[in-house]
């Protein structure tokens, strides 16, 4: 029987154009072979990824009061009902993809600081949910709920749920302050899914071995661990079993949300088979798939 799954963070509008390198002179105009306008947001990116691996799921998020946040809606009606709308533009982002496949983002803050814990709470179904894994994402974009992840992370584990967690970047950078906070937070998660990057600044290693060692010795027991490599794969570890994985051979069209698809594929695995490694190859195979297609692609 599948385990019940719930994403918690940030759903947003991306506006999504490139390639472009190098930058325009200011005061230019510059023409770009693509553009779109889709939903995004870690959380929205897992979700919609559920939805195309036919996954059922639970999803706590806000808007604002404008049309993004009706079209956001709009997106998710089977999950939308009890969003909160905060009196505030819905965040958005313009993404500027680059002929290598990497983006350059700019956001505004929005809707997504003001989601606090306790509308988190009312959204989630805790009974439906029981025995489930809860992904708690957008962590540095959510400050409000951020602020509360204690009495969150407490709540869910009260109903028998455990707690994914993929942080993103730190806006601010990995500053004392936000090293010493995450690394409290990881210390309660049962999965730990971070890119190579924030996990080496993290734990202040160079080396993802090194790592996934230290962030081990931060967690408990029997939690997972899992590092998104990028075109290289991904690595893990779990009760012992380590697990390092390739990526196939791809041509990048749009690496944007590519960490949120693994994240909603891995999680998928576990929660239908319980296979470490399995998950892992499926968060590989379906972010590999998502970012070599556009329109993007999950199958």
């Amino acid at each position: 029987m599948r385990r019940p799954l719930i994403v918690i963070g940030n759903v947003n509008v991306d506006i999504i154009i490139g390639p472009s390198e190098p930058w325009p002179r200011p005061g230019t105009e510059a023409l770009v072979d693509h553009g779109e306008v889709r939903v995004g947001g870690a959380a929205g990116n897992v979700a919609l990824t559920w939805d195309a691996l036919k996954v059922p799921y639970q999803v706590a998020a806000n808007t604002g009061d404008d049309q993004f946040g009706q079209w956001l809606r709009e997106t998710f009606p089977a999950h939308a009902a009890n969003w909160p709308i905060a009196k505030t533009p819905t965040t958005f982002s313009v993404g500027v993809t680059h002929p290598d496949g990497e983006r350059t983002f700019f956001t505004i803050p929005g809707h997504m600081p003001v989601l606090t814990a306790d509308q988190v709470k009312s959204m989630i179904d805790a009974p439906a949910a029981k025995g489930g894994i809860a992904l708690l994402v957008g962590s540095y974009l959510t400050d409000a709920l951020t602020a509360d992840y204690g009495s969150l992370i407490a709540w869910l584990k009260g109903h028998d749920i455990e707690v994914a967690l993929d942080t993103g970047w730190p806006i601010a950078g990995w500053t004392p302050d936000i090293v010493a906070t995450t690394r409290r937070w990881v210390g309660q998660c049962n999965h730990l899914l971070l890119n190579e990057v924030e996990a080496t600044a993290l734990t202040g290693t160079s080396t993802v071995p090194a790592a996934i060692d230290a962030l081990a010795s931060m967690m408990p027991a029997a939690a997972h661990i899992v590092v998104k490599c990028g075109p290289t794969g991904a690595m893990g570890l779990y009760q012992g079993q380590r697990v390092d994985l390739p990526a196939p051979k791809i041509t990048p069209v749009d690496t944007i949300g590519a960490g949120d698809v693994f994240d909603a594929a891995y999680l998928a695995e576990i929660a239908a088979t319980g296979s470490f490694s399995d998950a892992i190859a499926a968060g590989i195979r379906t972010a590999s798939r998502a970012v070599a297609t556009l329109p993007r692609q999950y199958t």
